[in-house]
């Protein structure tokens, strides 16, 4: 019989990559911030903790190459955050590129990739050079806490600090230092702890070896040691329990300074619910003596049992087993909400089972109508209740799906940067709306097209510092990112304050490379919308970044897929923006089914404005075969579905159809003639390229109650069609008008 072994160390080196994303977002986070001048002290910290804390881990990994990078970058850092070392955009230039070389080396050594030091030795170097004093290398404090091995008789061991020069401290601090396994499960360290907490001042670190258990009996994942510490120093309180953030909730804590007492848990929870207008309960102040009898009988009986106090030094009660435990009174005060890690296929399988449970419920929906219940049934009134129900579960699945578009937008931080540099420009990216939520499948596709869209922006929207200060505006360009939700989408935005789009040098590149003719009449939106056809391109060479006509058809083919589309405004000498405009997810639609030549169809709820009875008088013919309807004083183009679908040969009388007013995403109107309305339902999104094709005017399909297939218009491409397809038909040949 075989046996399974399992790897506990993969399990932990996953979690620790996956910290590792989060630290590094913030990290450039806090660097984006004092790059613009507005970050605090505590913003500097943070980034110093970040890169810390990836060192801290990656040594445990015997990740070398990662430890010595985040080692010279750490060291940067802290001569930043002693005041040593000003920010200036120079340096901050050297600072991003830095974070961007962790972050690449933080995912080689997560892929097991092998690393190239040579790739990194520029960057190292100009880092270190942040840090020379003189031209020359500054000598780092000798090492204050070395691995000392403890004589379990003599359990105590002495600290000695580097002798503080001049200069007399101010607070003395008692500190009780417990650790949970959890501290070193999470690849921590006591001594690491210890040599941060001596770099305050002068310290005295006395053991605790009372708990530890015979050979036989240890745990190797257990910890058993405590530590009663003696701190001089001049810093103040909120700077000794710095030391110990990394740890937090990983072990038990106790600071006195000057003789007054760090304030417990169970005070802090009364003096909450004083200041939440309560006052504290019988139950706290029971719970809180309660505890302090437990720790001086713990106490005593730890002295009985080794006969003896572990040292001379006073030391703190320890905290009971029980106070050890997540306090929930203070929960009670502060409401906290905790997160789990799941993987993304078991929140998209459940997705999909959703998706199963609305087909089903619509199917059961289908089956009472055939069966003719009596409306106030109590089949009926189940029913009902089952379709909210489902609603509620479908609304709370997607929710947990639904993730902010900030982690995108800051991959787009680092693109602006390298493409900058290589072109030789400054541009700087301002960001809004990263909280914005969408569905996380729409994040992730959307990486490429908008990358593609960013880079030209630099390369193509802004100018070269020369021609921006020749034309009165600052030397640095700005490139805009954008997210915000509208009637039901996500609209991005990419806008630059460049110098716009050239549209005589667009037309007669696309002139020359034969995409139209050279007398066809195009209105400016016309020649923006050139930029994505295949095969386009102004760059005069071809380049790393541009100039091989791949790129904006990309970006629009990309955008369709995904549901959605895309438009382009531009104003010379102001810059350029590029709004997409996306479902918020791919797994269901509110849409309104109609009837079309005996096929369902369903339209998008989003796009409806209203529905109408069209009267003859109101429609009017517009050339050899066009239509428009009149309302409220205006008219709108008028399309057959039956005849632009080829569900039918001859357009059906107007006064015999229902009309559906639709807007499109630029906010053109126009009217869908359609033979009758059925109703309003929620429908689960099939993909029709995965499972058949791509058909024009067509997004999607969706199951049916009865089990038919229904298909889900694509309102923009059925009202403003290809351009593609027009281009090759009359504005290629020169007879558009």
């Amino acid at each position: 019989m075989g046996v399974t072994v399992v790897d506990s160390m993969a399990a932990i080196r996953q979690t620790f990559f996956q910290e590792c994303e989060e630290q590094l977002s913030e990290m450039e986070l806090g660097l984006l911030a004092m790059d613009e001048g507005t970050a605090d002290s505590e913003t500097v910290n943070a980034v110093f903790r970040g890169v810390h804390s990836i060192k801290g881990g990656a040594g445990a990994f015997k990740l070398t190459e990662l430890v010595q990078f985040a080692h010279t970058f750490e060291t940067a850092l802290d001569h930043v955050r002693s005041g040593k070392l000003t920010p200036t955009p120079e340096m901050m230039k050297i600072m991003l590129r830095a974070a961007d070389v962790l972050a690449d080396l933080v995912e080689a050594s997560r892929d097991g990739r092998e690393i190239n030091v040579a790739s990194y030795e520029a960057v190292a170097a100009d880092v270190k050079g942040l840090t020379l004093v003189n031209g020359e290398e500054e000598v780092e404090e000798a090492i204050d806490f070395q691995p000392t091995v403890i004589d379990f008789g003599l359990p105590e061991i002495s600290v000695e600090a580097i002798p503080e020069a001049a200069e007399t401290p101010s607070h003395e601090y008692r500190i009780n230092f417990t650790p949970h396994p959890e501290l070193y499960t999470n690849a921590n360290e006591t001594a690491l702890v210890l040599r941060e907490l001596n770099r305050l001042g002068t310290m005295d670190a006395v053991c605790d070896v009372s708990a530890l258990p015979g050979l036989d009996d240890i745990d190797p994942n257990g910890a058993y040691f405590s530590w009663s510490i003696r701190l001089t120093s001049e810093r103040d309180t909120a700077e000794v329990r710095e030391v110990f953030e990394f740890v937090e909730g990983e072990a038990d804590l106790s600071i006195e300074s000057d003789g007054q007492a760090e304030v417990s848990d169970a005070d802090i929870a009364a003096l909450l619910a004083m200041a939440l207008g309560s006052s504290p309960t019988e139950e706290t102040v029971a719970t809180s003596e309660s505890a302090v009898e437990a720790n001086e009988t713990e106490a005593a009986a730890a002295q009985d049992a080794s006969g003896a106090a572990p040292s001379e030094t006073p030391a703190m009660p320890t905290q009971s087993a029980e106070a050890s435990k997540p306090d929930t009174r203070a929960a009670a005060a502060i409401p906290t909400q905790t997160t789990i890690r799941v993987e993304f296929d078991r929140v998209d399988r459940l997705i999909n089972l959703v998706g199963e449970l609305v087909i089903n419920q619509a199917m059961l929906s289908q089956r009472v109508i055939e069966a003719n219940f009596a409306g106030s049934s109590s089949v009926v009134i189940g029913l009902e209740e089952l379709e909210q129900l489902t609603r509620e579960i479908q609304e709370s699945v997607m929710a947990i799906r639904a993730q902010p578009v900030k982690p995108l937008f800051q991959r787009m931080s680092r693109t602006v940067r390298e493409v900058a540099d290589a072109t030789g420009k400054e541009v700087r990216l301002k960001t809004d709306g990263e909280a914005t939520e969408v569905d996380k499948t729409v994040v992730e596709r959307l990486a490429e097209p908008l990358t593609h869209m960013i880079r030209n922006a630099v390369d193509h929207g802004i100018e070269s510092p020369e021609a921006r200060v020749a034309a009165g505006k600052p030397a640095e360009g700005v490139v805009r990112l954008t997210a915000a939700h509208r009637s039901g989408r996500i609209v991005i935005e990419i806008s630059d304050d460049g110098a716009g789009i050239n549209r005589q040098k667009v037309r007669a590149s696309a002139i020359k490379k034969g995409l139209i003719a050279a007398d066809a009449q195009l209105s400016d939106s016309d020649i923006d919308n050139l930029l994505f056809l295949p095969g386009f391109s102004t760059a005069s060479t071809i380049s790393n970044i541009s100039g091989r006509g791949v790129g904006m058809d990309v970006v629009k083919r990309s955008i369709q897929a995904l549901g959605g589309r895309i438009s382009i405004s531009s104003r010379p000498g102001l810059g350029s923006t590029f709004s997409m405009s996306l479902p918020l997810t791919l797994a269901v639609l509110d849409g309104m089914a109609v009837s079309v030549a005996g096929q369902t169809l369903v339209v998008p709820l989003t796009a409806i404005v209203e529905t109408l009875k069209p009267k003859k008088a109101d429609i009017h013919a517009l050339g050899a075969d066009g239509r428009v309807m009149s309302i409220r004083d205006t008219f709108v183009p008028l399309i057959d579905l039956g005849t632009q679908l080829g569900f039918r040969d001859t357009a059906t009388q107007p006064e015999n159809s229902v009309a559906i007013l639709v807007e499109t995403g630029g906010g053109a109107r126009n009217a869908l003639l359609v033979d009758s309305i059925q109703d309003q339902r929620q429908v689960v999104i099939k993909s029709l390229e995965a499972n058949y094709g791509t058909v024009a005017g067509i997004a999607a399909a969706t199951i049916l109650g009865d089990g038919r297939v229904a298909l889900i218009l694509d309102v923009d491409a059925l009202v403003t069609g290809s351009f593609e397809d027009s281009l090759s038909g009359e504005l290629r040949y020169g007879t558009g008008g």
